[in-house]
């Protein structure tokens, strides 16, 4: 079958064929436009599920630094090195941490991040930032496997062994975090830090819509980290010196 021959005048045929190219793929009667805008707001509904689940879980258990509960240790989620060093963005959660340490809310932070290159180790990044802001070097405890947040919640209670936690990362994200430790078995209570509201803030913002999908898989199916490995000491030995 050919093409249909195109009108290029200006009389009722044309004006007929215009209209009914614009109404293909559009439903002709009024049921049918009802069904469709409830068939789009039954999406919308579903795809914000997700993220209402995150908010629901962490709606209690956000903190300030001032007002975090005390917890033997604090978890650092990585967020990217410039040039080996910390973004700014991982620089503001460690300054949290730091204050949780100074103010004696935590005594062991577990930095969590992804090491999967030699050139790049957002753990160790993170372990020099702390010790040069005064937290002891033997209060430091790296995962070098954290490859995402659920890989990092599963990973603090199955290889370190961490029952009860204050979670440090941006706004945006700790939600996220503390919904996915919960699910993990980690008594999670979550700092979120302050930032200006720059185009990476709100990128942030919006990739959470996504991940929070994700993220309510990982919490139904539990599916293993990337990297489990043997369980590790790290953070009981930190803890046992004090008590030494």
């Amino acid at each position: 079958m050919g093409k249909p021959e195109q009108v290029t005048g200006t009389g009722a045929g044309a004006g007929r064929w215009r209209a009914g190219r614009l109404r293909v793929g559009w439903p002709r009667t009024v049921r049918a436009r009802r069904r469709a805008v409830r068939v789009v707001m039954g999406l919308c509904v579903l795809a914000l599920l997700p993220s209402t689940w995150t908010h629901v879980s962490a709606a209690d258990r956000l903190r300030t630094t001032a007002r975090a509960p005390a917890a033997e240790v604090a978890v650092v989620f990585g967020a990217g090195l410039w040039n080996g060093r910390p973004t700014p963005y991982l620089a503001n959660r460690l300054d949290a941490a730091v204050e949780l340490y100074r103010a004696g809310k935590v005594k062991v932070v577990l930095v969590t991040g992804d090491n999967s290159r030699r050139e790049y180790d957002e753990p160790d990044a993170m372990r020099t930032y702390l010790t040069a802001h005064g937290v002891p070097d033997g209060r430091v405890v790296s995962d070098y496997a954290g490859f995402d947040t659920w890989d990092s919640c599963v990973r603090a209670r199955e290889i370190f062994g961490v029952r009860r936690a204050v979670l440090v990362s941006q706004g945006f994200h700790i939600r996220r975090a503390v919904a996915l430790c919960q699910a993990a078995g980690v008594d999670a209570y979550g700092v979120g830090v302050d930032d200006a509201h720059d185009a990476t803030w709100y990128y942030g913002g919006a990739r959470e819509v996504f991940a929070a999908g994700k993220a309510a898989l990982d919490a139904v199916l539990r599916p293993d980290p990337t990297f489990l490995g043997p369980k590790e000491e790290g953070v009981s030995r930190a803890l046992g010196a004090l008590a030494d």
